[in-house]
Order: C-alpha cells, then sequence, then structure tokens
C-alpha cells in the first residue's frame, strides 16, 4: 500500500486542507509520478467548487503535472524510472473503443478525468496510464511547463483539428491563461494574429507577446473594421459574448472555435453560418500524440507560459490569486511536501 499525501476540497467553495489516502497497489498498465510542479487551471476551481455539477469529493485538483517517474507498472511502454513526464486533464482512457483506436483518445466517452474520480496533482504523487505520461522534451523549462499540459493543448488542438496553415489568419478571444499561450503558439505556427481584449491596458503586452493586431472586443467599430477576414476565431473566455461579432468576422468557411467553458448556451441565428458556410465548434484539450506534437513544437520554439510560482503549502492563497484575476497569466505550484 501506497500513502499518498495531497490537499483536498472536502466540500465545494472551502479552502483545500491537508489529506491523505492509500493508493493501494499500482495497475499494471499504470505509472507513478512524483509531483514536482503543478499548474491552477480554472477548472480545477470549477472542480473544487462543483460548477459543473460532476464533482466527487474529497477532489484532489491538479491536472497540469510536471514529475518524475517513481514506478512502472508491468504494462507500461516506453518510458523508464527517473523520466521527467507531464500529466495533463486525462489520466486514462480505455483504448479499444473507436476514438482510442483512432488515435483520439481524449474523445474516449468512458476516459477518466485526473481530478474527476481520481485524485490528481496537488499532491507529492499521482498516478495515471502510461500513454497519459507524457515524455518533456530536454531544452525546456519544466518549471514552466505544466500549464502546456492543459492550457497549452487546448490552445493547439485548433490548429490540428482545422487543419490551420500559415496563409490563414487566426484571431484570440480573451488573453489571459489561455488567451496568451494562443498567441504564441499561433504566432510561432506562421499564422496573422489577431487579438481579442477588453483591456486596452494590455494592448502593448499582447503585441509583445506576438499578435499583429489587438482589437477592443468592446468597440462595435473596431470588430466592424475586420468583418469578413479571420479564417479561425479560438474563444477563450468562460463568459458570454456578443457571439454574432464574432461570426461576423469570419471569413467565408471561417470557424468559430470554442475552448472556454461558457456554461450558458451560445445563440448562433442560422443565417450567420449558411451566407458564408461558416461553422461553430470545440475541442477538449487533446490526445496523447497531440501532446507530444504540441510539446515538442513548444521546444523547438522556445515556447513557455508566463506563470507565477507559489509554494504548494501555500496553495489556498494561490487559488485565491487566480481567482482574483490577478495571475499573470498561469499559477504553478512547486511541490513542497
Amino acid at each position: 500500500m501506497t500513502t499518498i499525501r495531497a490537499y483536498a476540497a472536502l466540500a465545494a467553495n472551502q479552502p483545500l486542507q491537508a489529506f491523505q489516502y492509500e493508493a493501494g497497489a499500482l495497475k499494471a498498465h499504470e505509472v507513478e509520478v512524483k509531483v514536482e510542479y503543478c499548474g491552477i487551471c480554472h477548472s480545477d476551481i470549477s472542480v473544487i467548487d462543483n460548477e459543473w455539477g460532476n464533482s466527487i469529493y474529497p477532489v484532489v485538483g491538479g491536472h497540469e503535472i510536471i514529475g518524475k517517474i517513481t514506478a512502472l507498472g508491468a504494462e507500461a511502454r516506453g518510458l523508464e524510472i527517473g523520466q521527467t513526464v507531464g500529466i495533463g486533464w486525462t489520466a486514462d482512457s480505455c483504448q479499444y473503443c473507436d476514438p482510442c483506436i483512432h488515435g483520439k483518445q481524449n474523445l474516449c466517452a468512458t476516459s477518466t478525468a485526473t481530478i474527476i474520480g481520481h485524485h490528481g496533482g496537488f499532491a507529492e504523487k499521482v498516478r495515471a496510464s502510461w500513454q497519459w505520461a507524457i515524455p518533456l522534451p530536454d531544452n525546456v523549462d519544466p518549471a514552466k511547463m505544466g500549464p502546456m499540459l492543459c492550457g497549452g493543448i487546448t490552445v493547439f488542438a485548433p490548429l490540428l483539428q482545422h487543419n490551420t496553415l500559415p496563409i490563414h489568419k487566426v484571431g484570440v478571444v480573451g488573453i489571459g491563461g489561455l488567451g496568451h499561450m494562443a498567441i504564441k503558439l499561433f504566432k510561432a505556427w506562421g499564422c496573422e494574429v489577431t487579438a481579442f481584449s477588453s483591456n486596452p491596458e494590455k494592448i502593448d503586452e499582447v503585441k509583445a507577446m506576438g499578435a499583429h493586431q489587438v482589437v477592443s472586443s468592446r468597440s462595435k467599430a473596431e470588430l466592424a473594421k475586420i468583418k469578413g477576414t479571420l479564417d479561425l476565431i479560438v474563444s477563450t473566455v468562460n463568459v458570454p459574448l456578443e457571439w454574432n461579432s464574432y461570426l461576423s468576422a469570419l471569413a467565408p468557411e471561417g470557424t468559430l472555435h470554442v475552448v472556454g467553458a461558457v456554461l450558458e448556451p451560445i445563440p448562433v441565428p442560422a443565417f450567420s453560418l449558411i451566407g458564408g458556410a461558416k461553422s461553430v465548434s470545440g475541442s477538449p484539450t487533446g490526445s496523447p500524440w497531440a501532446l507530444r506534437t504540441m510539446l515538442d513544437f513548444a521546444a523547438r520554439h522556445g515556447i513557455a507560459p508566463q506563470v507565477e510560482e507559489f509554494p504548494m503549502s501555500q496553495i489556498n492563497e494561490a487559488i485565491e490569486h487566480v481567482k482574483s484575476g490577478k495571475a499573470r497569466y498561469r499559477v504553478v505550484l512547486k511541490a513542497d511536501f
């Protein structure tokens, strides 16, 4: 038996507290990872506070994990003890359904989320299926890579899904934890990047990230100027927007792609889609192959999120920092058990 120390929410809207659990015997297809760093994502907060209605308490959050493998199950392949890996939103998938066989394990209907019904990375150790333990390239800073395992892949996946090319013009709505990574990735991909922001004080900073232009999301005049120009718009926000304005900004056959978990239905007038053969889509993180591809791409281009680091023992203060909207732009916990 393995006792793992962690920080857990015992109920919604409560501070996390010290917690420990018996992990049991390591399954044949699993790896055990000693956590070194773990990012805090808004999805962690949503699950901790049961905003989606599917939380299972106690919740040990944390799904942007970087650490070293300490144990391998008998069926684990291609990994080594002591190897640095990352674990993101998904900890396991069935490996036999059609999406899994097709290499789209993130679409597996019976996949296991790292923090729902499974204990995540706000802990000294975490377990996951070996296929979801993603090797980290040698030439990256492990202290910054955790957010790439969820936030990074969330905005990278649309590039793959929509066969985005360097000739395309793409937009990013919301320049926060997800959006700032999207700008860096899309710029390196070779696209012309338009950033939508409601904060005029961010313009210079957003351009420094790689945006070619910044459009005020509160200005109908600025939105009108880019009507019909963008091939892909990725919305990273979790609040309702004036959706028709963004549909109008799409070029013919353009796509509005949603990765921010907006809890209200998105109203889409039929004629906004029909006239220009436009579409609305979404995606959930990415497959193990997509995660490996993204990390290799990020390493090749020197891409990393902008992070603030807290010791894990200050986890409640770190979560409040994220909730307050003060994080620039992601918060990472350093394990200090």
